[in-house]
């Protein structure tokens, strides 16, 4: 195939001495989600990549001191939402 062709460069990444049984239930939970390997493996990278990015972002991020407990004012709205 001609290199013009290829619009992306795709980089490959193998994973060696993955104990048999996380394998098998990567394989299994793919097949459930209806799901490739590699898809469900990209997806997971993502999701790591995406939460570590947040926790980051979070730590950058300066502290609030709050007037009551959270604890306090959740049960509030909740008992404003269920009246």
């Amino acid at each position: 195939m001609l290199p013009a062709c290829y619009c992306h460069a795709v980089a490959n990444l193998q994973v060696k001495d993955v104990p048999e049984d996380i394998h098998r239930r990567l394989r299994e939970c793919a097949r459930r989600r209806g799901k490739t390997l590699r898809e469900l493996v990209l997806e997971a990278l993502g999701k790591e990549l995406t939460h570590d990015e947040f926790e980051k972002r979070l730590r950058l991020r300066s502290r609030v001191r709050l007037l009551r407990a959270a604890g306090e004012v959740l049960a509030e709205v909740r008992v404003e939402r269920d009246r």
